[in-house]
């Protein structure tokens, strides 16, 4: 799943022109193009490689993150892209749970799609994977898990629901990127725990 959703994203960007990989991605501060980059860095990533560059990083999950793409991206966006297609066949993978590179390549397809107005039907069974590891992984590590003590997701496209508290209803995705803190999927929500989203 995860090679498949990069070999989507590719072909997506195969046809960019030189404003659409400066536009500002959902990631802010981050361009489209320094978002591609920051998939080229987590595609490339090992366990040892991960946690030396954590300790460089002073355990600073931002600044190891900024590393990587300064790392990872080409001196133009077609090097990038050429960057992505070599290191997408690619297996390893940080210390974290395998399907965490379901949410990277999600929620980080997405930052960079919507800006553009691209649309992608991601499998279901990705989509819930991806918010079932969101719902038991902590804040700390990127995750949602104590937020969905305060507010329940329900997947009104899947038979998904997560977490406790007023109900926020809405797609899977929509349902992803929201516990991700992108404030640009609250629009496609309903429900009083909506509020509780918007505010994550």
């Amino acid at each position: 799943m995860v090679h498949a959703e990069r070999a989507a994203l590719i072909d997506d960007l195969a046809r960019l022109d030189d404003e659409q990989w400066r536009r500002p991605s959902l990631c802010p501060g981050w361009t489209v193009h320094d978002v591609l980059a920051h998939l080229v860095d987590n595609a490339r990533a090992t366990r040892l490689g991960f946690l030396a560059g954590l300790v460089r990083a002073r355990f600073d999950f931002d600044r190891l993150n900024s590393r990587g793409v300064e790392r990872a991206r080409g001196a133009t966006p077609a090097e990038t892209l050429e960057r992505i297609r070599r290191a997408a066949p690619r297996t390893s993978a940080p210390p974290a749970p395998l399907d965490s590179r379901l949410v990277e390549e999600l929620v980080h397809g997405e930052d960079i799609r919507r800006p553009l107005g691209l649309g992608r039907s991601y499998p279901p069974r990705a989509v819930e994977r991806a918010l079932r590891l969101q719902a038991r992984t902590p804040v700390a590590f990127g995750g949602a898990k104590e937020l969905l003590t305060r507010v329940r997701i329900t997947a009104t496209d899947t038979d998904l629901a997560l977490g406790d508290g007023p109900a926020a209803e809405g797609p899977a995705l929509s349902l992803l990127l929201a516990v991700t803190g992108r404030a640009a999927a609250l629009d496609d929500l309903r429900g009083p725990g909506a509020a509780v989203l918007s505010g994550a």
